[in-house]
């Protein structure tokens, strides 16, 4: 089936994504994915010099929606711009144990040690992925002491054994190389847990939003651009320099934010609940989402009867910032599916929480004028 006239619920692209191999500044086997998969659906898809797959779809008759406040004052469509981070947090090797073969590493984003033990792990060299294991250094559990059992390494602490002689692991392994958890994505009842929903959540709902209000044939009436964007995870980095070029009227950061609705966390810091909607994304560490955008998602997603909640989160930031301060500045407004057990390989969504995603996004862009 074509890419750009498929319907389904899809989670096997959201699978694929996911276990991808792609972390800060190697996003290239990600945006290769992405780039198959959107053949057919988009006008023009290049790819800048930071990596940005940067992907737009001029308007399309008919258009049947409602107009739009937010319209351009210049002499062209309304330019809507959802970004879609491709990387996921992981490790770049730092140093190869000539001795005895073990490999030392650098986080590119952001890890609790406590979620770090006994891990399966990707090694990913020129010449292929290699398997591997990741530990702290120090006594295991039989001839540990009790002190050694309270601490809590530090992420420098830990190490990869893939199981080889040190020469060979010489030959094989590199400074430059990386490392990501080796794990697949599975369904869990009405969820989806996967290391890496950090941020392929974003990019399936960037493809599937496309998709959708391609196949659905009421048309656009805006300016469609979606940017898969390249080093979120250290940064905004490649949103900062694909929002410059672009120049959005409004921007839209999608991603993942908490769902913190499990044991030992205060309800009044859940920040997100699964199963009850998408989130509607009003202030974080990096920008506050316009107030007028905000209003008129709301009052879509109840037009359309599409379950969502509102979010607020205390730190950490988002893509959509970069679009909003980018040149001249852009409305701007974030879209996020609740995630627990963020930053781990246990990462967990709703399905419910990602398809009214989608949904709101098709519904958004079907009425801008």
């Amino acid at each position: 089936m074509a890419a750009n006239t498929q319907t389904t619920d899809n989670i096997d692209l959201l699978k694929r994504l996911c276990e991808t191999p792609g972390l800060p500044g190697r996003e290239e086997r990600v945006r290769a994915l992405i780039e198959k998969e959107v053949k057919g659906l988009f006008d023009s898809v290049t790819t800048d010099a930071l990596g940005n797959l940067i992907c737009r779809r001029n308007p399309r008759p008919p258009h049947t929606g409602s107009a739009n406040k937010g319209t351009s004052s210049k002499d062209r469509p309304t330019r809507v711009m959802l970004l879609s981070h491709m990387d996921e947090i992981g490790f770049y090797v730092t140093h190869v144990d000539g001795k005895n073969g073990w490999l030392w590493m650098n986080p590119a984003g952001g890890f609790d040690p406590r979620t770090m033990f006994a891990r399966r792990m990707t090694v990913v060299t020129d010449e292929g992925d290699l398997k591997g294991v990741m530990n702290p250094g120090g006594r295991p559990l039989h001839i540990s002491l009790a002190k050694d059992r309270e601490k809590i390494p530090e992420v420098k602490e830990f190490y990869v054994d893939i199981g080889l002689p040190a020469d060979e692991v010489k030959k094989r392994v590199k400074v430059g190389d990386y490392v990501v958890p080796d794990e697949p994505l599975i369904e869990v009842g009405h969820k989806i847990v996967s290391k890496a929903l950090d941020n392929r959540v974003a990019c399936w709902l960037g493809i599937e939003a496309v998709r959708k209000l391609d196949a659905s044939g009421t048309g656009h009436s805006c300016e469609v651009v979606v940017a898969f964007t390249t080093q979120e995870e250290v940064g905004l980095r490649g949103a900062k320099s694909a929002s410059y070029s672009v120049q959005p009227d409004i921007g839209i950061g999608l991603d993942v934010t908490l769902a913190c609705d499990t044991p030992g966390v205060p309800e009044e810091e859940a920040v997100t609940r699964h199963g009850e909607g998408f989130g509607l994304h009003i202030k974080d560490g990096s920008f506050i989402s316009d107030h007028t955008l905000v209003k008129e998602f709301e009052e879509l997603a109840k037009k359309r009867e599409i379950p969502y909640q509102r979010t607020i989160l205390a730190a950490g930031g988002q893509d959509g910032a970069a679009a909003q301060q980018s040149a001249a500045g852009a409305r701007a407004i974030g879209i996020t599916v609740g995630t627990r057990y963020i930053h781990t390989i246990t990462e967990m969504i709703d399905k419910k929480d990602l398809f009214a995603a989608r949904d709101i996004l098709v519904a958004y862009l079907g009425q801008v004028s």
